[in-house]
Parts: structure tokens; sequence; C-alpha cells
């Protein structure tokens, strides 16, 4: 269903972002999990989330990949320093010497591959990664693609130039080409802000590693935007953004900033997926659990999709989130419902099945509330098809 509803577009967002979910309490079903770091035990979900390119609607999931990396074998306990020096210097050349398909790496070149096989020759797609993305294979993989593009926050100060010229030394030398306000969410480690960013761009080429057989530049543009008078505690937003993109103008500068916000979708979309759907609550085998997170996922980017329309349309009919019968239902539940059905009714009246309280209409509806209001609906409904069939 994603999938034609992306080709129904010229440009298509693409957010890819790789989560971990823990399963470290199951005991006895553990075959299938795997180390996710820290002393986890789970698996690892990539997800490639499609957003329309204008206001950020989510769209739909277009790809993802889930799989468990297979436990290390425990080290001798008589072990001595020098044995174990060599037994990591030995893991180190091995994973060197690993075909870059066999890395966890590939997955955001094999993001790239998959979605242009599924997607419409006719639609554009710009994959956006975060700093994990910052890879040449990408790059790389991208200029062999037809309807392909990346926009990416680099991590690593590449060579540009033969006399050894950096990325990010290129970039401050340029001079400030606009300042932009951008607003920032509020997470576990920031506060929600008004971030004014002061932003440079430049065509540049990345030197390619010798591993690769084309050693051809690779051109893309950068765009590096870093935070004016950031308040204090905060850390200030810097960011150097790669991307395919032609950027010449402040207006396709300011899209660029604009897109790169927009993956802040796909951390809502994980937050939804565990705190609402509550995925890691789940006890069953491995391969069971794959199917049930294929579910929740679905559920997970359905109340993504409503939240972000009710935060950028509220106005627009209710019809385009809920079902002839769910509207029935709901008008029967709450009587005094008002003669034009919009999105922010069908919202509020979910979130009041789901335990949000009348006196707190000003706070913002929460993630578990709008689950626990669609769970209910879901019974509501079902029953009032039952009373139908029975009476």
């Amino acid at each position: 269903m994603t999938s034609e509803a992306v080709e129904e577009q010229e440009l298509v967002l693409c957010i890819g972002d790789t989560t971990y979910l823990d399963y470290g309490k199951i005991k006895a079903k553990r075959e299938g999990y795997g180390p996710t770091g820290n002393g986890g035990n789970g698996l690892i979900l990539h997800s490639a989330l499609a957003i329309a390119p204008e206001q950020g609607q989510v769209i739909g999931l277009l790809w993802q990949k889930l799989w468990n990396r297979e436990a290390k074998a425990k080290p001798p306990q008589d072990e001595t320093a020098a044995a174990k020096k060599q037994r990591l210097a030995l893991a180190r050349k091995a994973a060197r010497q690993r075909l870059f398909k066999d890395k966890e790496s590939y997955r955001w070149v094999e993001a790239l591959t998959e979605v242009e096989h599924q997607v419409s020759s006719s639609t554009h797609v710009i994959h956006i990664f975060d700093r994990e993305g910052d890879i040449t294979e990408v790059f790389d993989q991208v200029r062999q693609l037809q309807h392909t593009g990346v926009l990416v926050r680099a991590a690593h100060d590449r060579s540009l130039d033969q006399n050894s010229e950096r990325l990010w030394q290129k970039l401050e030398s340029q001079p400030v080409r606009f300042e932009q306000e951008i607003k920032v969410p509020e997470s576990g480690k920031r506060k929600a802000r008004i971030a004014k960013l002061a932003v440079r761009f430049s065509m540049v080429n990345l030197r390619v590693p010798y591993r690769f057989d084309n050693r051809d530049p690779l051109p893309v543009y950068a765009v590096y935007a870093t935070e004016i008078d950031c308040p204090e505690g905060e850390t200030p937003l810097e960011w150097m953004l790669l991307t395919t993109e032609v950027v010449e103008d402040l207006e396709t500068a300011i899209k660029i900033l604009r897109w790169y916000t927009y993956r802040w979708r796909v951390e809502d979309f994980h937050k939804i997926f565990k705190s609402g759907c509550q995925c890691e609550r789940y006890r069953l085998a491995a391969e069971g659990m794959k199917t049930l997170l294929g579910f929740l996922s679905v559920c997970a980017v359905e109340l993504l999709q409503v939240t972000y329309l009710h935060r950028n349309q509220p106005d627009a009919p209710a019809v385009e989130i809920l079902s002839p019968l769910q509207i029935q239902v709901l008008k029967a539940r709450f009587p005094k419902s008002p003669p034009v059905l919009t999105v922010a009714w069908a919202i509020e009246s979910i979130a009041f099945l789901g335990g949000y309280l009348e006196h707190r209409r000003k706070s913002p509806i929460g993630i578990q509330v709008l689950w626990r209001g669609w769970s209910n609906l879901r019974d509501l409904c079902q029953g009032w098809l039952l009373a139908q069939i029975y009476t």
C-alpha cells in the first residue's frame, strides 16, 4: 500500500534509522536473539519511512530489515593479557576482511537498492540518514541508481582533493549565506526550543578510498548549519549535511534544512513503537516475535500518521483517518459531537476513549493514550457489529 501511495508523488523523502529492541529478560527463549550492546539481548530493526516533502506528513513504511547478532564465544577464564591482545587483533583483522555485504552497515546501501526496486521510476526518492549512514558506499551506490538521491549528516571530516583540503575546513571558509530558525523538539537530552542557524553551502568533491574500483571523486553539495546564541546548558546544533541534490541558491538550501528536520519523524516512530505499542513487552520465541513486530510496525506508523495529521491539518475531514463504522461508533459514544467532523474531533474522541481527561484539554495527547483509545475503539466497533447481527 505504501508503494502505491508513493507512486502518486513526484518526489518522496525516505527517512532511514536503526533501533535496538531489548529482550534481555527472556530466559527460556533466547534462540534467535543476540547481543545489542551494553549487556542487552534482543533484535535490531532498521526502518525506511516514507515522508511527503512539503509538510512532512508520514506516508508509510517502504522497507524494514530485522536481524539478530550472533553471540560471541566467551574468552578462556585463564586468558593472559598477551593472549587477549592477540585474540582481539585477529578479530579486528577478520572484521576488515569481511565482505561489505556481510556487515551490518550494508543496511544503508541495501535500503537504497530495495526502495529503488519497489518504487516507480517516475518517483524520485531522497534518502535521509543520520551520521551512521555517512559511509562512502552510500554515495557510490547512489551514482549507480536511476531515481535515488541522499541527504546525509556527515560524521567524517573527509578529504576533498589531492592537497588534503578537508570538508569542515572548506565549509568554514565559506561566507554565511543566510540565517534560518527551526523548531527543535523536546527529547530525553534536550528541551524544546527555537534554534537560529547560520548557514553556509558549497559544492564539494569527496575523495574515494582505495578499496573502490571507481576512484572518480564523488560530487555532492554540502550545507553547513551552526547554531547561534544557543541557550546555556544546551548543546548547540551543528549539521554538516551532504546531499546529491543541487544546492546553488538560498531556497534550495532552506529546503534541505527542512527536509533534514523531518528525520525526527523516525525517532517519533521508534517512540510510538516502544512506548505506545510496547513492542519490548512481549515474550515470544524469536520467529513469532519477528511476525508480531511486523504487525506492530504497521500500527505504529498509523499512529504516527494521525499524530502528525492532527498537528498539521486538524481541520481536515475525519474520514481521512476513520472508517464510516468508526465515525458512527464515535458519534454514538459522544452524542454532543460537532456538526462538522474533523481530524481534531476524531483524535480527541479517541483520546477520551484511552483515558484522556477532560480538564487536561490543553495538555498534549500522549502516545499511550492514543494507543489505548484505538484499541478501545476497535473493541467498540466489534461489539457494534455483533449487536447488529444478533438484534
